[in-house]
């Protein structure tokens, strides 16, 4: 049996309603015995608990093309179950949502709320404030202080009179509530805009960082102040055994969970035990902090502060993270939107104090932010676009609100105004920060783009992309060979791509490789771990080699973006790829995974420097001299055109190490080739352009080849040889007369270009992405043993050259027109030369 009683106050003008039920009444005895399912606490819960989900899942499709944020698609499913939108039916309100299953309901709405807090606790990373700590700690207080400000101000107009609260405990929600920067919130909206790792990206962390931990205190200061009408030794009380709680996780129970992780064999994954532990300890802190008279999300948040991060903080996040987020949490936003009701902002007047609070709360952050970004002599745009960044909110506004309207101090207008606002100032925040805040306006140009443009007595920066530890020999082999020396050391940047599945938003890893040999706790970990040690020990024993290893977390659709902003941050030279096939038992080449192909492609279109696709069949040919050093015997097929030339400059990096052997072929049109180029010649203005452009190719073909020829004209271990060919299957003969005495070959992608030299070999070409040559050496057909590098020299060389996509170039050129016998081989002497 279930009776409600209403329970007056006229005096107060208080309402309160006492739900009486019968214990028993949790699960049904099955409609076939006449009962009704949604009269019991546990089916109806679960009716709930689906109509949440799908409402806000529905609403996280549609506003997705928005570049919404998921915490607003879940508030507005929360304000639409609400007593607003479809709660207005007394039909549906009383029987899906009816008074008495409420208990129930913010019961595991703030199960899932604790847990979700205590997840980003362990997310968060403390020793991110040692970085820009002065710079991000003025940013949140210049972000707090004006909307506080402002808040009170307008106070004033909010509060009701008749409520029975005092003014300063209404001004203190309310300010809070305006002056919050939601941490999770605005994580998923850097992670959205691909800021999350750029510099803005890391001071609007920090400050949000330091925004929410200022926000909790203030709130538990808040609720203290609430629950005693007046400052009395009861309040100092609750405001010391908040401290001395801290001081207990963080000088006690952090060093007792870090000796427990420490005692997991290396290996090994975190035991069931020890997990078991650490969520008891989220309760009994969510219990004790709610004792002493703060809410219990506070403990929560706490103690998921002191998880040391590494591979117990993963496995929590792995574990709890879908289940908590995608399934609990939005009950908790379910629940703020069924207290909302947007028919208490009864008049204009209330609708117009809405826009301008929205408005001044906004600009006062925006403003407050600026100045201190002004004062660092951050450019404006960034100061512009922190700023709107810092009015994020979201869950941390929510839960301040919630506390309020709880505790009484919020009444149901103040409440209705300020979930709109919540909505309001976070919705905007994506479109204007799109529109204002252009990363390429940051990135310092640099003229070293090209492996061409870098000299032999510069630095050498290299970016390698993997997706398996399978590459990393090879990988290892080419960098190696690639002659790091004193002169020119080699900085190699090592990143791990790994997909994006069961996070709200992607990350890029940075690792420390002293600090490895921590068990791993998945796959993904493992591969890391793998991929570290072995450029650890590659680091170790070349010399003159520097190791910066990193693993990027995000959707395959946007991992190009990573590897190119990462190149672009770098200022690398050249971005080495894996082809996305890999090479079978019996020496084929099969597809891993088709995802990889697109990655190639887009980071092909996109990359800030010149690229390198690694079509990986193992350096078979290989053998190590006495001294361990690596030998290889590597071919140069040169065509012509600027893809070649970085090529050629590539391998003359490489033929300065000492025990590498380098063959460069040449191949030049035959007479037939020449006449037939003539012949498709007019006096048409664009063919005009062509053959100028054609002209000029061709004379920094010579020029490059020239240079190259003096500078290694007494070298003994480089072979140059010159083609005359006519057709493509004449240069498929003359490949295959060298396949097998070379381990390597590096060609050009012969990017927009056409050639008679080629002519035929695209007709049948299966990944064009590799250019013709490229395509040839990694099919199946061709049979080659031998690895490939296909280059592709990025074109807009020069500081603040515009992106040239591959596909952008209409460059049509033909081999130079020399007097050249069929074929000539020259043995060069011995001779060494910088570049």
């Amino acid at each position: 049996m279930v009776e409600e009683i209403i329970i007056a106050n006229a005096e107060d003008k208080i309402y309160d309603s006492i739900v009486c039920y019968a214990p028993t009444m949790i699960t049904t005895s099955g409609i076939w015995q006449g009962d009704n399912p949604l009269d019991y606490s546990l089916p109806l819960f679960i009716v709930q608990l689906t109509f949440v989900v799908v409402i806000t899942r529905l609403l996280v499709f549609i506003l997705k093309p928005l570049r919404q944020p998921r915490v607003i698609a879940e508030i507005l499913g929360g304000v639409i179950l609400g007593p607003s939108v479809l709660g207005r039916s007394s039909t549906f309100a009383n029987t899906i949502f009816p008074q008495r299953s409420v208990m129930v309901l913010e019961t595991m709405a703030n199960i899932g709320l604790l847990f979700f807090l205590f997840l980003i606790g362990v997310e968060m990373d403390i020793a991110v404030l040692r970085r820009n700590s002065k710079k991000s700690l003025l940013i949140a207080m210049a972000g707090m202080i004006l909307p506080c400000i402002i808040g009170s101000s307008f106070s004033v107009l909010l509060h009701d009179k008749s409520q029975n609260t005092k003014e300063g405990t209404f001004i203190l929600f309310l300010g809070l509530a305006l002056s919050v920067t939601s941490f999770p919130v605005l994580a998923r909206i850097l992670a959205e805009l691909k800021l999350i790792n750029s510099e803005i990206g890391r001071i609007a962390m920090s400050a949000s960082l330091i925004n929410d931990m200022l926000a909790w205190i203030v709130l538990a200061f808040a609720i203290a102040f609430t629950e005693n009408k007046d400052m009395s030794l009861a309040t100092l009380w609750v405001i010391l055994s908040s401290i001395a709680f801290i001081c207990v996780c963080f000088f006690v129970i952090r060093p007792l969970i870090g000796r427990r992780i420490s005692q997991t064999p290396e290996g090994e994954s975190i035991s069931e035990f020890n997990i078991c532990l650490i969520l008891t300890g989220v309760m009994i802190s969510g219990f004790i902090t709610d004792v002493i008279g703060t809410h219990s999300v506070f403990g929560a948040f706490v103690f998921g502060l002191i998880i040391p991060s590494g591979p117990l903080g993963l496995t929590l996040i792995e574990r709890l993270e879908d289940f908590v987020s995608g399934l609990l949490l939005p009950l908790f936003f379910a629940i703020s939107g069924l207290k909302t009701e947007i028919s208490a902002i009864d008049s204009a007047a209330t609708w117009g104090v809405l826009c301008v609070v929205i408005i001044l709360a906004c600009a006062g952050k925006v403003i407050g932010v600026v100045i201190v970004t002004l004062y660092y002599k951050m450019p404006f745009h960034e100061g512009l676009s922190l700023g709107l960044l810092m009015n994020a909110k979201g869950l941390v506004e929510i839960i301040v609100l919630n506390v309020g309207k709880d505790q009484k101090v919020l009444d149901e207008k103040s409440f209705a105004i300020m979930v709109i606002v919540a909505i309001g100032m976070t919705a905007v925040i994506t479109p204007i920060v799109t529109i204002v805040y252009k990363p390429s306006r940051n990135f310092t140009p640099y003229k070293r783009r090209t492996v061409q443009k870098t000299k032999l007595d510069r630095e050498f920066r290299v970016l390698v992309s993997i997706h398996t530890p399978k590459a990393v020999p090879t990988i290892i082999s080419l960098l190696e060979a690639s002659c790091p020396t004193k002169k020119s050391p080699i900085c190699i940047y090592v990143l791990h791509l790994v997909e994006l599945t069961g996070r709200a938003s992607g990350m890029l890893i940075v690792h420390n490789m002293r600090k490895m040999g921590r068990p791993a706790m998945n796959r993904t970990q493992a591969q890391s771990d793998h991929i570290i040690n072995a450029f650890e020990n590659f680091e170790k024993s070349a010399g003159c080699v520097y190791v910066q290893p990193l693993t990027a977390i995000s959707p395959y659709s946007t991992m190009h973006e990573d590897i190119c902003v990462l190149a672009e941050e770098k200022r690398v030279a050249l971005i080495i790829i894996p082809f996305h096939k890999q090479q079978t038992v019996d020496g084929g080449l099969e597809t891993t995974n088709s995802s990889f192909r697109t990655i190639n492609q887009n980071v092909l279109a996109n990359a800030p420097c010149s690229v390198g696709i690694l079509v990986d069949r193992g350096l078979t040919g290989s053998t190590r001299s006495t001294m361990n050093q690596i030998s290889h015997h590597v071919a140069v097929l040169f065509f012509g055109g600027p893809d070649d030339r970085e090529a050629l400059a590539y391998a003359w990096r490489m033929s300065e190490h000492a025990n590498i052997n380098l063959t460069v072929m040449r191949f030049l049109p035959g007479d037939t080739t020449i006449e037939a180029g003539k012949s498709n010649s007019g006096n048409d203005y664009s063919v005009l352009t062509v053959e100028t452009e054609r002209d000029r190719e061709k004379q920094l073909d010579e020029e490059y080849v020239t240079e190259f020829r003096t500078k290694t004209g007494n070298d003994g271990s480089i072979v140059y040889i010159e083609r005359i060919v006519n057709h493509g299957e004449e240069t498929v003969g003359a490949i295959r007369s060298i396949d097998n005495s070379h381990d390597l070959f590096i060609v050009g992608r012969g990017q927009g270009t056409s050639s008679p030299l080629t002519a035929g070999l695209t007709d049948w070409s299966e990944c064009p992405e590799l250019g013709a040559i490229g395509d040839l050496l990694a099919s199946s057909d061709f049979a080659m043993k031998a690895s490939a590098l296909v280059v592709q020299q990025y074109v807009g060389m020069g500081s603040g050259d515009p992106l040239i996509t591959p596909d952008s170039p209409t460059v049509h050129y033909e081999p130079f027109n020399l007097d050249h016998s069929t074929h000539r081989e020259q043995q060069l002497p011995h001779f060494h030369s910088q570049q």
